[in-house]
């Protein structure tokens, strides 16, 4: 038995990697919680406290490991519309209404965060797989596109810009101050810095063109000792060293605008005493609820991506438990909320930062938050020193990733319906809302499936239908069968098979029963790829050989093509293939082929229908053949049909007819239904281990040498039969993946070579 690992060791011994790392973190969050808080229209020590909340709260009952939480980028634009919004309710001016707006927010950030809460007690984190991946992507570019409509304009000091407005004829594109009017008023805004009268708002400028400049350009300076500061905090350490300048070596007031400088930091004892008053009077009205439920859907759908991705990056191979953490982030944006801060989400940035820097359990997470509380009790002060355009550069250039041409190609390279897709959510987005905007993606995603496959049967059909079958190998290792459709509608039925599966196995997951993969499995099963085989495992993806692609891109949406020159992209098996026949200096040929009259004459096949044959490797004048097979047995409602990998092999000399297989229970119904095991002379442990059949029962014998006989003993066990001419030699009546593939051939051709031998011999 293994000893138990000693768990408190291994904390206490990793325990300075994580203060460091949660500490290099703590850089990163401090000037991004305060540019998300005031892009959100919130008082800049709010991001703080949800840096801070949220890291005590999930480090100590969150259910991931290297993940660390604060403010997202996100929900920067339904924050602060929220705030807009209800700041007209009040009945105030200025910034009466704006504080008593955000007080009205804060109710709708606790509550959000309750019913976060829920969604994890309900167990409900799977509902991140019913999102298409071009469906978030488009909402995830509107986000960008959102805040770099917001930042822009007060990184070039200019936050009270409108924008522009768009209309043809009576019809109004956008309007001022709407997100598009702000994005097409960018270059007004760019054109103006250039022209302020007032010198104090020139120096803000530059300080937001500067800021921008260090977040572009920082990375690509590759100086070890450099790299120990990210460029965020160089953002808040230079501006402070500048008023320091002007200070005390000039004498000289800071020539930035005062009104574009950070103020209102209140210090440790000052947060503790001033706990805002939530107003929860506006709990009754539907806008409320939209608020609540957009911010409840963006707040859990970034953490769910996140914690997906950060999974990937844990050293250690370890998977979150995300129903776990969905309860800690509820519980975390409830205390947030009460404190005057945002929502907590698991932010996939500084969470890869935190790897990176040697993070491996939860409390760099409890660290980070501890710092950031170290740096407000003991320099909150120095904080009033940071221009508010340096800090929107970070913004800008987080929504600039976010929403870069580089998202757009990539979407396009993997198919061109997926564009339609991310279009589609993206404008719906910024022209109504988060909420509509995913939910028309999904639609829209649905509806372009049912054209690409010009049948709503198919989906209506299965909808309801198992269709995931999942059994465990003699070997050890794990097949996995998709029959029907699967997509982003029903793959949390294969991932639910996938997640049961330890990721140091070997395991096949067979398409070849299923008429439609789209882009959303196809993109999850590279991440289980990746997964497996960082701890361990094998994780191949067969059957998609005869499905068309209109991309190479290995993301792209598959479905079952009836007509084979229409196959113009190969898979990544048959790509695997090509190069193992090159190796093999075999002959490949990737399309279907009606010639199987070489198989009609083998017992196996004698009451099943032939279909095709494909992928078939041909060498030695024909003499060898390996093939992908589709055949068929049953009819009408029992009609099954069955794709697997097979070799023939032609022989110089007739040999008896026989059938070999292992021994195992059915043949042991056989023998009771008069079909008898032909024993062989001197070997019982080769009777009692194979079944062998045939009508000539000597001359089988007889043929069965020692040297046969011990071949057969000593290699895997393969389904041998011959027809008198060849043999045919299978595994499993499936799909083989490449490492089968070598084995059956290698298997094959030495059996060949046993056989000439033994003629030779004769």
């Amino acid at each position: 038995m293994t000893p138990k690992k000693d768990s408190l060791k291994d904390f206490i011994k990793t325990l300075p990697k994580n203060i460091f790392s949660g500490f290099v973190v703590s850089l990163i969050a401090l000037p991004l919680g305060l540019g998300l808080a005031m892009a959100s229209k919130a008082p800049p020590i709010a991001g703080i406290i949800t840096a801070v909340i949220g890291g005590l709260t999930v480090s100590i009952l969150g259910g991931s490991n290297v993940t660390i939480t604060g403010p997202g980028n996100s929900l920067v634009g339904v924050v602060a519309g929220a705030v807009l919004f209800f700041a007209t309710q009040t009945g105030l001016e200025g910034e009466l209404a704006a504080q008593q707006g955000y007080f009205i927010v804060l109710a709708a950030i606790i509550c959000s965060g309750i019913l976060l809460s829920i969604l994890g007690f309900l167990r409900m984190g799977k509902l991140a797989n019913f999102f298409p991946s071009s469906a978030i992507q488009g909402m995830l570019a509107a986000i960008g596109l959102i805040i770099l409509a917001k930042s822009t304009h007060t990184m070039l000091a200019n936050q009270d810009a409108t924008g522009v407005s768009l209309a043809i004829g009576d019809f109004t594109l956008f309007e001022e101050g709407s997100v598009l009017g702000l994005l097409f008023g960018i270059p007004k805004t760019i054109i103006g810095a250039f022209s302020y009268d007032n010198p104090g708002l020139t120096y803000a400028a530059i300080a937001g063109v500067l800021g921008l400049i260090i977040m572009v350009f920082y990375s690509k300076i590759r100086n070890k000792y450099l790299q120990l500061i990210p460029a965020p905090m160089w953002i808040v350490i230079l501006p402070i060293l500048f008023s320091y300048y002007y200070e005390l070596v000039l004498q000289q007031p800071n020539p930035i605008d005062p009104g574009y400088m950070i103020s209102n930091i209140p210090d440790f004892n000052a947060i503790v005493n001033n706990l805002p008053t939530v107003d929860f009077s506006h709990i009754a009205t539907p806008a409320f609820w939209s608020i609540v439920i957009s911010l409840t859907l963006i707040a859990s759908i970034e953490s769910l991506l996140s914690i997906k991705a950060v999974d990937k990056l844990d050293p250690e191979k370890r998977r979150s438990n995300v129903n776990r953490d969905l309860k800690a982030l509820g519980l975390a944006t409830v205390g947030s909320g009460f404190l005057g801060g945002l929502n907590v989400v698991t932010v996939i940035a500084r969470s890869s930062v935190n790897v990176n820097n040697g993070g491996n359990n939860r409390s760099s997470n409890f660290f980070h938050a501890f710092f950031l509380m170290l740096f407000i009790a003991l320099f909150s002060t120095q904080l009033t020193r940071i221009p508010l355009p340096a800090l929107m550069a970070i913004l800008v250039f987080t929504g600039y990733k976010l929403a870069s041409p580089n998202v757009v190609k990539k979407i396009f390279s993997i198919g061109k319906e997926q564009l339609i897709i991310f279009f589609v959510t993206l404008i719906i987005t910024l022209k109504v809302g988060l909420i509509q905007g995913i939910l028309l993606g999904v639609l829209t995603t649905f509806i372009i499936h049912i054209i690409i496959n010009k049948s709503f049967s198919l989906f209506f059909r299965n909808w309801l239908k198992p269709n995931v079958l999942m059994f465990k190998e003699e070997d050890g290792n794990y097949f996995v069968s998709v029959k029907h459709f699967c997509s982003f509608l029903n793959f949390y039925k294969l991932k639910d098979k996938l997640d049961a599966i330890p990721e140091d196995k070997d395991v096949i997951v067979d398409f070849s029963m299923c008429e439609f993969v789209d882009h959303t499995v196809m993109e999850n099963l590279n991440n289980y790829q990746e997964l497996f085989a960082k701890r361990g495992g094998h994780f191949e993806v067969i059957g998609l050989d005869m499905h068309g692609t209109d991309s190479e891109h290995p993301f792209a949406l598959r479905r079952i093509i009836p007509i084979p020159n229409l196959l113009s992209n190969l898979t990544k098996r048959q790509k695997t293939i090509e190069e193992l026949s090159v190796d093999y200096e075999l002959v490949y040929e990737s399309n279907k082929n009606k010639d199987i009259h070489f198989l009609e004459d083998f017992l196996f096949f004698r009451t099943k229908q032939i279909n095709h044959t494909y992928n078939q490797l041909t060498g030695g004048h024909d003499s060898i053949r390996l093939f992908d097979l589709e055949f068929s047995e049953g009819e009408f409602i029992a009609k099954e049909v069955v794709r697997t990998t097979m070799m023939y092999v032609s022989l110089p000399e007739l040999i008896p007819e026989f059938t070999l297989d292992r021994e195992g229970f059915l043949e042991k119904v056989y023998g009771f239904a008069g079909f008898q095991d032909i024993p062989i002379d001197n070997h019982t442990d080769f009777s009692n281990r194979f079944y062998l059949l045939g009508e000539d029962t000597k001359g089988i014998q007889s043929f069965f040498s020692d040297e046969l006989v011990h071949f057969f003993e000593s290699n895997p066990y393969y389904h041998v039969e011959s027809n008198g001419k060849a043999l045919l030699i299978f595994g499993k009546e499936r799909l083989a993946n490449i490492k089968e593939i070598k084995f059956v051939y290698d298997f094959g051709k030495r059996l060949k070579h046993v056989l000439h031998t033994e003629e030779a011999t004769i």
